[in-house]
């Protein structure tokens, strides 16, 4: 088994939800840091959404890590991280969503194994 540390950035993410990252297949993936930065003028609010529909065993569900957050001007909001981890499973996709046009920057790390 083979082990990577990866890092997945997304910027400028809106209305519409962004995948972020997708789990590849024949590959367990552990997120050990998770940020989304506000780059605008005003406040925004942000979900992060654990999206398991794809999975062919166990929970198939989609579920938030935050639904809602404030994220203030010139603000950062850590998801994940410290001593909180999320462990993905292939086809498993981590999506972000902002209440404002063009506002959020994303950047995820992970531990790839496969």
């Amino acid at each position: 088994m083979a082990n990577a540390f990866l890092s997945e950035t997304d910027k400028e993410i809106g209305t519409s939800a962004a995948s972020v990252f997708t789990c590849p297949a024949s590959t367990e993936s552990t997120i050990i840091g998770l940020s989304v930065a506000n780059r605008v003028t005003s406040q925004i609010t942000v979900d992060v959404e654990l999206d398991a529909s794809g999975r062919t065993s166990g929970a198939e569900d989609k579920v938030f890590l935050v639904k809602d957050a404030p994220i203030p001007v010139g603000g950062t909001l850590v998801v994940v991280g410290g001593d909180q981890k999320v462990v993905m499973e292939p086809g498993d996709i981590i999506k972000v969503t902002s209440d404002t046009a063009s506002s959020a920057d994303v950047v995820l790390s992970h531990l790839d194994i496969t």
